[in-house]
């Protein structure tokens, strides 16, 4: 019990002291339990929708999806005949049935030709209104469609479109556009998280998503009193055979929830990876937090051990201190957590995907992980400064203000971390000159922990080099102060190399981030420049986003075009000349000008020619492992149609990053083993402008596309600029994330320091008295700050550019060859660190200032 007081009273006699150790537990914590809370509730809103809209066993069409979305690359869903509905009716154990039917390859417009899809990501879906949506929907205005130029829309999309009663809308599909004026807008029971859903009555939706009535994408099935579902689903399959996907209301439920599963599990574990980085970066403050309180307390520790306190119990009064910080700061973390998952919701919802806090998910396991992880990782990182504590004699610690430095740990430290960061190296060398990119990530992960635990351990050997250089070049312009902010820099290497570390963690995942990034822009522009013939590229925004036939009549028909050329995909068997069959394969269906709008390298014959009658080429990877050459006879099973004997004309090369992997042969010759009717549409259409007319072209391909949104042209320089977004849009993201940790440094610097003011209370006393002016106290301050954090700068950027370098040189064996260096963003970020120096010791230079020099002196 008197080792529990004492810890009590030392930890609430330094509890400013400790303030800042705990918001870095906090935040960490935070993060945690708000990203657990947040997929947490993602989870229960789509768990309730999905269980909501779901019959008790539903019919499908052969070769839908599981989730019900649209797959098939002709543009129209799969469909089963009318006929199927009756049968259904006669099984025994069905209370009731009803064929629907719905798309989910269609745009939809209003007057303006605005689309009205959702900017979430999450799709867009046209289908005919039945009895199991009235079950899950409620008409809050209007009424339901009655008839074709009636069309009912969903609340959420009412009011993100601002779209009421008699507006008209236009549906696009492969069939062509219907127009209908908005009838009544329906409500979900549950929460939509996003979709945006469009009623037809089921005739007109028939017609318009089919091109005919009489056929069904769904059945709808409701189990009679006291039958099951999973009897029922028996029942139905019995009764239609072995040629559609019967499904109970649970497995609808499970695949639909199994689809957005992978989209949140990359979210969880990618934001609780950011979090971990955090505590990793926290790890540090508090080590630096309690040894500059044991150092500080030296006297009072050795005093303790005179009076007859062991070595054990002044490691657990330390021990227990820590434990304090960490469930009071866990404490609070668990509570921001809640906040962080309620915002990042709201955030959602700004962006289109509505969650509603009434589904706010907090599982006991969430505050439970929170409050272990920091607790445990407090305790554990207060470990060091409580060893330490406990080997102060009696003594030592009675003659001395200080703990004793250990020489011969501070040599095997040295030589440990230069062990370390020697095999780091070596690692990101082989990393870089390896043959393969699977064996050469393995040895990047293991070079990039290697040299950042090297570089942590060997931090305080580093910060005496690194500082007496900065020192040299920024301080000593400023004179006396300038050398006495070095000195205090390297008065303690161990305590200046920790708080580096703290920030060069953050800063060298945000330079090798920029490398890596920076250069995969380069890297496809140059591949753009090289390979792409075509003046404009034209493609929907979204996934199953085609180029229906109508639209393509009207690109070829625009003036100042001198070639259009169509492609598709289809997918295939392939049965090799070695016997194999490879399955799931993709044929890259064009005109025979895509040989000269895709300058594509081989490695054998000519491209050109594999667009001849019954020729097709294939890539070098896959000759390689199938033994083919040139003239070789490939088998190609075509899933929508009947199987073919092509003759292989060219193979390409792999080293390449458009079409990487592609199969190649002309839409001529797909065109005589593949109906008409089951021909993919357009996945892409690309253009070639007249000689000295690409701007008329452009803006004349910009009016044709207007009659459907959902298409965009882009010419090179905008295909450049979208690459550059998409992954300058990602980028940001994970410096975002990044943040955090960053934000945890900081704070150990502000820690760090105001610390050091204290254990320099008596010394910055004697300083003012001989003279020196509060103004040059604060410089001092400011400038030991500026060197701690470009010292952690330097230290991060020239690590993370190590890494990015590396990992540059593994993309180069995906094609990705060009090397780029964002100077820009790392002469930024370097600046932007002497800022955070300064930022941070605003504080701890204030407090000194306003000491009182006799009190100071008068300090013990």
């Amino acid at each position: 019990m008197t080792v529990l007081r004492t810890s009590m009273r030392n930890f609430f006699a330094h509890k400013g002291r400790m303030a800042l150790s705990a918001v870095a537990v906090l935040l960490s914590v935070a993060f945690v339990c708000g990203t657990l809370v947040f997929t947490d509730t993602m989870d229960t809103t789509f768990d309730k929708l999905f269980q909501a809209t779901a019959s008790d066993v539903t019919v499908s069409a052969q070769g839908s999806s599981d989730t019900g979305q649209t797959t098939s690359r002709t543009g129209k869903p799969p469909v089963m005949p009318a006929s199927v509905v009756g049968a259904v009716r006669r099984t025994p154990g069905v209370r009731s049935a009803e064929g629907t039917v719905f798309s989910t390859s269609v745009t939809v417009i209003d007057a303006r030709k605005d689309k009205l899809s959702p900017t979430s990501g999450a799709p867009t879906i046209v289908g005919g209104w039945n009895g199991n949506d009235a079950r899950t929907m409620e008409i809050t205005t209007g009424t339901a469609p009655r008839g074709p130029d009636q069309v009912m829309v969903d609340k959420d999309t009412a009011a993100k479109h601002h779209l009421k009663l008699g507006d008209d809308i236009g549906m696009i599909s492969v069939v062509g556009t219907h127009h209908a004026r908005v009838c009544g807008i329906a409500a979900f029971k549950v929460t939509n998280p996003g979709a945006a859903i469009f009623y037809l009555d089921t005739k007109t939706a028939q017609q318009t998503l089919i091109g005919h009535t009489g056929v069904y994408t769904d059945v709808d099935v409701t189990a009679a009193k006291g039958v099951t579902d999973d009897q029922l689903k028996k029942n139905v399959t019995a009764a239609l055979g072995h040629g559609y996907k019967v499904r109970t209301a649970k497995e609808v439920a499970d695949a639909n929830q199994k689809s957005v599963e992978s989209f949140l599990h990359v979210m969880r574990y990618a934001m609780l990876g950011f979090a971990g980085i955090a505590f990793l970066v926290g790890i540090f403050l508090i080590i630096n937090t309690f040894s500059m309180l044991v150092a500080q307390r030296t006297r009072e520790i050795g005093l303790m051990r005179a009076i007859g306190s062991s070595r054990k119990q002044v490691n657990r009064s330390v021990l227990i201190e820590a434990l304090l910080l960490g469930v009071i700061g866990s404490v609070l973390g668990v509570g921001a957590g809640v906040g962080i998952a309620v915002g990042l919701m709201k955030l959602m919802s700004g962006m289109g995907m509505d969650l509603s806090t009434d589904d706010l998910t907090i599982a006991w396991t969430t505050p439970a992980l929170g409050l272990l992880l920091g607790v445990v990782v407090t305790v554990l990182a207060a470990c060091l400064p409580a060893r330490r504590a406990g080997k102060v004699s009696p003594m030592a610690a009675l003659r001395d203000a200080g703990v004793p430095g250990d020489a011969k740990a501070g040599a095997v430290r040295a030589v440990l971390g230069l062990v370390l960061t020697g095999a780091g190296g070596w690692s990101l060398y082989a990393a870089s000159t390896a043959d393969r990119a699977t064996s050469g990530s393995g040895l990047l992960g293991v070079g990039v922990l290697l040299t950042l635990v090297g570089f942590v351990v060997i931090g305080p050997l580093l910060a005496g080099g690194v500082v007496r250089v900065l020192g040299a070049i920024i301080l000593r312009v400023f004179g006396p102060v300038g050398r006495m902010a070095e000195r205090n820099a390297l008065r303690n290497p161990r305590r200046t190399g920790a708080t580096g570390a703290a920030l060069m963690i953050g800063l060298a995942l945000v330079a090798c981030l920029s490398v890596v990034g920076s250069s995969m822009v380069a890297s496809a522009t140059d591949q753009l420049d090289k390979t792409v013939g075509a003046d404009f590229i034209i493609q929907g925004d979204q996934e199953f986003t085609f180029v229906k036939p109508q639209m393509v009549q009207q690109i070829k028909a625009t003036p100042g075009l001198e070639r259009v050329t169509e492609y598709k995909l289809l997918d295939a068997t392939l049965r090799t000349p070695d016997g194999k069959v490879s399955r799931n394969e993709t044929i890259n269906a064009a005109d025979a000008t895509y040989a000269k709008d895709l300058r594509t390298k081989t490695v054998a014959g000519d491209l050109a020619d594999a667009y001849r009658p019954d020729s097709m080429s294939v890539f070098e990877g896959f000759a390689k492992a199938h033994g083919v050459k040139l003239g070789s006879t490939v088998t190609v099973g075509f899933r929508d149609g009947r199987a073919a004997r092509l003759t292989v004309r060219a193979i390409t090369s792999d080293d390449v990053v458009i079409d990487k992997g592609a199969m190649y042969a002309s839409i001529a010759t797909v065109a005589r083993y593949v109906p008409a009717s089951r021909m993919p549409l357009d996945q892409l259409v690309f253009a070639t402008a007249k000689n000295g007319q690409q701007a008329a072209a452009y803006a004349s391909l910009k009016r044709t596309l207007h009659a459907d949104p959902a298409l965009t042209v882009r010419d090179q320089t905008d295909y450049k600029k979208v690459l550059k977004d998409q992954i300058g849009q990602l980028l940001n993201m994970i410096y975002g994330l990044l943040a955090l940790a960053i934000i945890v440094a900081v704070l150990g610097v502000v820690n760090t320091l105001a610390l050091s003011v204290v254990e320099r209370t008596r010394e910055i006393g004697l300083m003012r008295a001989i003279g020196m002016s509060r103004r040059q106290l604060r410089r001092m301050i400011r400038l030991e700050s500026v060197v701690i954090a470009v010292f952690g700068a330097l230290l991060g950027l020239g690590l993370g550019m190590g890494w990015g370098a590396t990992a540059q040189r593994l993309l180069a064996l995906q094609g990705l060859n060009v090397l780029d260096i964002p100077w820009p963003t790392i002469i930024a970020v370097f600046i932007g660190s002497a800022f955070v120096g300064l930022f941070a010791a605003l504080v701890p230079a204030f407090r000194a200032g306003r000491m009182n020099v006799l009190t100071a002196i008068a300090t013990d």
